[in-house]
């Protein structure tokens, strides 16, 4: 039982940290290798100063859906997080933790929305007349995407722990 819970707590802050990085990060969209594109700036490296000069993206529709999207999957599984260790040194024995599972299931919904609408309106939301065959998707989008089975998993497995003492 130790073991699943301590499991479970670890696949928790890993999904956390997933989504948390996936929403600050800047590698949603990568033009070369002196360009990228987040959710909240885009940034050019710039070989005299080596340094990254960023400006804040384009507003659009569908950003702020995916940047309000992010944020509520970070929200929402924070507070499952939170919740759960309240849970677990307040519920009475043999209790289940619905509503941690849930919060996490939330999270994944969110994220997984968010992931969708980036990958099938990344034009619109680039707003840029550059060709989309010259950039790709950054690391974010794959750790975006890579977090919705885990917070669907641990969101499974929140609903059925059961506690013992």
């Amino acid at each position: 039982m130790v073991f699943l819970l301590v499991s479970l707590i670890v696949l928790h802050l890993v999904t956390l940290a997933m989504v948390l990085i996936a929403t600050l990060e800047k590698s949603w969209w990568v033009w070369a290798d002196s360009e990228i594109t987040d959710l909240w700036h885009s940034c050019f490296h710039d070989n005299a100063t080596k340094a990254w000069l960023c400006a804040a993206t384009n507003e659009s529709d569908w950003l702020q859906s995916v940047q309000a999207l992010m944020i509520l999957s970070v929200v929402f599984s924070s507070i499952s997080f939170l919740v759960f260790l309240g849970q677990l040194f307040t519920m009475s024995k043999g209790g289940l933790f619905y509503f941690t599972g849930l919060c996490q299931a939330f999270a994944a919904s969110t994220d997984f929305a968010a992931s969708l609408i980036f990958t099938f309106h990344t034009k619109e939301i680039l707003n840029d007349s550059r060709d989309l065959d010259k950039g790709h998707f950054g690391y974010c989008v794959i750790l975006a995407w890579l977090s919705v089975p885990l917070l669907v998993i641990s969101g499974i497995l929140y609903v059925h722990l059961r506690k013992k003492q």
